[in-house]
């Protein structure tokens, strides 16, 4: 397996965090820092800021569901560049919290990359792709209502991780186990966090 590859996830957090200067960083800074056709990317290093402790800055989930969901889309439309609005590209996240976040998040990207290897690339491909990103369209959807109960959240951030990290890497193995655990997500949610 190419070294390149092994550390393809690794490599994004790298990116991140030399974005990263004063008290704030932009949405803008950061999608201009990975690039406008990195789509994995950029849904990659949102969702995993979901999962992290910076999750603990007020309103991030509803950002980074608002932020996936118009990558979802764009990717589904077969948009060859990353258009996010400008209100969103506006917004500012405090750098101290998601240097924090980064660092938290290194360990369990260490251990992800282990397992990565392209495979069942066909699943990376119309029309098989539209499952995974239908789910994952959905999920966006009620990721702000879900944050009323706890960590649902982030667990929702870090299953669009895994199909991020899979798109990015060429492991359809990867897209394969996000989207089982897409759709264990809302019945899980809603039997731990709703029934009885």
């Amino acid at each position: 397996m190419p070294d390149q590859q092994t550390r393809a996830l690794s490599e994004v957090l790298d990116q991140l965090e030399a974005s990263i200067h004063d008290e704030s960083i932009t949405v803008r800074e950061v999608v201009e820092r990975l690039g406008r056709k990195s789509f994995a990317s950029l849904m990659l290093v949102f969702s995993l800021i979901s999962t992290s402790p910076a999750s603990g800055i007020p309103g991030v989930t509803a950002i980074v569901a608002a932020i996936v969901f118009v990558l979802v889309v764009q990717l589904m439309i077969g948009r060859d560049c990353v258009w996010l609005p400008d209100f969103v590209l506006r917004r500012k996240l405090s750098t101290s919290k998601l240097c924090k976040g980064i660092g938290w998040m290194r360990k369990p990207v260490r251990f992800v990359e282990r397992f990565l290897k392209a495979r069942l690339t066909w699943l990376l491909h119309r029309p098989w792709i539209f499952l995974p990103l239908t789910l994952i369209l959905g999920l966006t959807i009620f990721m702000p209502v879900m944050e009323i109960v706890p960590t649902s959240g982030s667990i929702a951030s870090a299953v669009i991780a895994l199909f991020a990290a899979g798109l990015l890497t060429r492991d359809g193995g990867l897209v394969v186990v996000s989207l089982a655990l897409l759709l264990a997500v809302p019945v899980a949610v809603w039997h731990f966090g709703f029934s009885g």
